[in-house]
């Protein structure tokens, strides 16, 4: 059986699915007056607790200010500095999330620029840092000492003993891969941060108190920074700079706050702002767990650094995990494959596209072949395929003749897909032809003695895969013929859900462009190139309508006869495409349990006004699913996935992968067993995701 979730953290909460909320908090500040200081981060530590928050970060030196410079050899200030952190330690009893706060502290006759890490009324750490900048406006170490001089690793506050150092990994026992390490400001700045070592010591969430002043395009800097740290430790980075307040004798202060993670930029203050500012982020850490495990030059990273790492000192505490519903806030796309931001997906869009065409170019010229054969129905598939073709011919400075394209209507082909497939092909100037199949088909039901010879109406599967059969045997045929190759049209969505006819079917060609393209991904690609300009304005129209056509493999008729739309809805069989290859992304990409899955698609497609949706989803499209509907769906993903369909997938011709998120080709980023068992997952499923 899957693993229930605890009675106490309910379904509808960020924290039951591996989610950890953290805060960057940028309080108003006084230059030298601790007690001002202090009252205005127990506000703020208060309102992050509120939050749900596991972290509340809050700037460098926030207790005393940034900018004392000589004031920090005066005791009067460090005494003030000191009876304020005893105030906020006071207070922080009955705050939920772990909070990190600045304060000078003078220790061994000398004084360290500190991150002191609070959490429910005790210090968990004394966090000194180990970079001073002293160059161009900073001039740190005429009033403090690097941490790495300190003799000691443990310090006496308040009548406790504490652990003192930059080697301090806090370790929660309560949320699975909740361990946190900080560091301060120049830290981060340099070749190796001590945060890198942590991560590589299974730290997950980065923190930085920072004070960093602004200049001109230090702002962008600091995103590159951040970004570029959490991507290469595979972790959350939570940064805040100092804010109003701040003296601005020669410097000035911007209050940025940043959270990021794995690269990702996932909240960020206003700057120059007046008023104090709280930022929140939800982090994945189950995600960030899933990466490093996957990452395996990670760990030899971890390996090359053994001693350091060994070395670190794991500080235990518990975090109280929040029993109400904590809703995400986290942005969560409907279409994990497709952008919702134009500039994004066009470039998406523009990538996948001449991944496509290079993938081509380099398959024909290798083999000397110059001529494609491809089988086109009026689907996207086909289409995309075609294009693809087309384009490619261009480059290779072939005429689009060479592209051999036959449309081969079956029993159930529409008027509305064979008029696309050949308007298509005339608007590119290929070579295209149509090929009656059903003599063929008939043939073969007389030979096999199917009913449908006899003139019943068994519309089985043997029915659909005859057709199927008979269109990928004409096509190998007639590449043999003209000395072409069999170009496969088949995408990614269909291969994960064994939407395909194994061997003489679709599930077979000589090379194949789609192989790793999603269908919401191809639809949006052919929208795409019907508005770029790349091919005339006759193909244009064409593109249009077949993006406009109700998805269907077209291989059962109506009851009544022909009519001038497809018979079958994919959808009705397998499923929205838009809800599997949600699935699809999240479970391959990240290896997450369904009900975390699901819990995503839920929080994604629940409500149709939240969140962007891409500009080219007409309106009367932009709905929404409840969780009764995706579970049913994500249940039928699951079984034809794990138990059904990786046969298919063991035995597929080559194709170009297109997107980090998208293969499954065996000799690729999917290599499983053709004959395991679904189980596991739709038990977990059943047993964690209410009705």
């Amino acid at each position: 059986m899957g693993t229930s979730l605890k009675p106490e953290k309910p379904f509808e909460s960020l924290y039951s699915h591996g989610f950890l909320r953290l805060a960057v908090c940028i309080p108003q500040v006084r230059v030298a007056d601790p007690s001002f200081n202090a009252q205005h981060i127990v506000a703020m530590a208060g309102r992050a607790s509120e939050a749900g928050a596991a972290v509340a970060l809050f700037p460098e030196l926030g207790i005393s200010a940034y900018s004392n410079e000589d004031l920090f050899h005066q005791d009067a200030l460090l005494e003030a500095s000191k009876a304020a952190l005893e105030s906020i330690l006071k207070e922080s009893s009955k705050w939920t999330p772990i909070v990190l706060v600045g304060s000078p502290f003078r220790f061994e006759g000398k004084l360290f620029n500190c991150a002191v890490v609070i959490h429910r009324g005790r210090i968990l750490g004394l966090v000194p840092k180990t970079y001073l900048p002293n160059y161009r406006e900073f001039y740190e170490k005429r009033q403090f000492t690097s941490g790495r001089y300190a003799v000691s690793s443990e310090v006496k506050l308040f009548g406790e003993i504490i652990p003192f150092g930059n080697d301090l990994v806090f370790t929660d026992s309560a949320v699975d891969g909740f361990k946190l390490h900080v560091e301060i400001c120049e830290d981060v700045w340099t070749p190796i941060p001590p945060s890198t070592y942590a991560a590589l010591g299974g730290a997950t969430v980065l923190a930085n108190l920072s004070a960093s002043n602004i200049t001109i395009g230090k702002a962008e800097y600091r995103r590159a920074l951040c970004a570029s740290h959490s991507a290469k430790c595979i972790a959350a980075y939570m940064y805040s700079a100092a804010g109003p307040g701040e003296s601005t004798t020669d410097l000035a202060w911007d209050g940025h706050a940043l959270i990021h993670e794995n690269g990702e930029l996932l909240a960020e203050s206003h700057r120059f702002a007046s008023e104090e500012q709280m930022i929140t982020a939800d982090v994945d850490l189950e995600r960030l767990l899933q990466d490093r495990m996957r990452c395996n030059s990670f760990t030899e990273a971890a390996g090359d650094c053994m001693e350091r790492v060994r070395n670190l000192r794991r500080i235990p505490f518990e975090f109280h995990v929040p029993t109400k519903a904590v809703a995400l806030q986290r942005h969560v796309p409907r279409f994990p494959y497709v952008p919702a931001s134009r500039a994004a997906r066009d470039q998406r869009c523009y990538e996948a596209y001449n991944i496509q065409v290079h993938g081509l170019m380099k398959r024909l010229s290798s083999t000397g072949i110059q001529k494609v054969v491809i089988g086109i129905s009026g689907g996207l598939d086909s289409t995309q395929a075609l294009i693809v073709a087309a384009k490619t011919m261009d480059r290779l400075k072939l005429p689009r003749e060479n592209i051999l394209a036959f449309t081969m209507p079956g029993f159930a082909t529409s008027e509305h897909t064979l008029k696309n497939a050949q308007h298509l092909m005339t608007a590119l100037k290929v070579k295209g032809e149509l090929i009656d199949i059903k003599p063929a088909c008939m043939q073969m039901f007389r030979d096999i003695k199917h009913p449908f010879a006899d003139g019943k109406k068994l519309f089985d599967v043997t029915f659909e895969n005859v057709q199927a059969g008979e269109r990928t045997s004409h096509l190998f045929r007639l590449a043999n013929l003209h000395n072409g190759i069999v170009l496969g049209t088949g995408d990614l969505s269909e291969l994960a859900l064994g939407w395909a006819t194994y061997g003489v079917g679709d599930h077979m060609s000589h090379y194949n462009v789609n192989v790793s393209v999603p269908k919401t991904l191809i639809q949006y690609l052919i929208r795409w190139v019907a508005v770029s300009g790349e091919f005339e304005s006759a193909t244009n129209e064409v593109l249009q309508s077949i993006v406009e056509t109700e998805i269907s493999p077209e291989l059962v008729p109506h009851a009544e006869g022909y009519n001038d739309v497809p018979a079958q809805k994919t959808a009705d069989f397998i499923g929205p495409y838009e809800l599997q290859d949600f699935s699809l992304y999240y479970i391959t990409r990240f290896g997450l349990r369904p009900s975390k899955v699901a819990y995503l698609a839920n929080h994604a497609w629940a409500d149709p006004k939240r969140g962007e949706w891409p500009d080219l989803v007409p309106d009367d499209q932009q709905i929404g699913y409840d969780l009764k509907t995706i579970k049913k769906w994500l249940n039928v993903f699951l079984y034809r996935f794990f138990k059904t369909s990786q046969f298919k997938r063991s035995a597929i011709p080559n194709g170009p992968k297109v997107g980090s998120g998208g293969s499954l080709s065996p000799r690729g980023d999917w290599r499983a067993p053709s004959d395991s068992e679904a189980d596991v997952w739709l038990k977990e499923l059943e047993a964690n995701v209410p009705e």
